[in-house]
């Protein structure tokens, strides 16, 4: 086993997972969401919390998927393949990254 395989397929359980979560208990999961959690209770039943909890679990799961084809990629081909895997969920990581939990959340506003 090389140490890219590795990398990528110890991520693979652990995100498949916390998006089973986020699909089976949909919007008493957002209580998890880094920054959503700090939100008075007002503040909250202005955002869509499903619409949260959808984006999350497909997050993951997309996040999996990129860990899954890093670590086959690393086992067969090339451990190169765990360095790109990373770099791409990197990238799909640090774009909803916000300081601001107003600015983080304010696609799921509820119209």
């Amino acid at each position: 086993m090389n140490i890219g395989f590795g990398m990528c397929i110890i991520l693979v359980p652990s995100f498949a997972i916390i998006g089973m979560l986020f699909a089976i208990f949909k919007e008493k999961s957002t209580r998890f969401v880094s920054g959503f959690n700090t939100l008075s209770e007002e503040e909250k039943t202005l955002y869509d919390k499903a619409y949260i909890a959808r984006d999350i679990r497909n997050s993951c799961f997309i996040w999996a998927a990129i860990m899954f084809v890093g670590a086959l990629g690393s086992l067969f081909l090339s451990q190169y393949f765990a360095f790109a895997a990373y770099i791409v969920w990197g990238i799909l990581f640090f774009k909803d990254v916000h300081i601001d939990a107003n600015k983080a959340f304010k696609k799921y506003l509820l119209k």
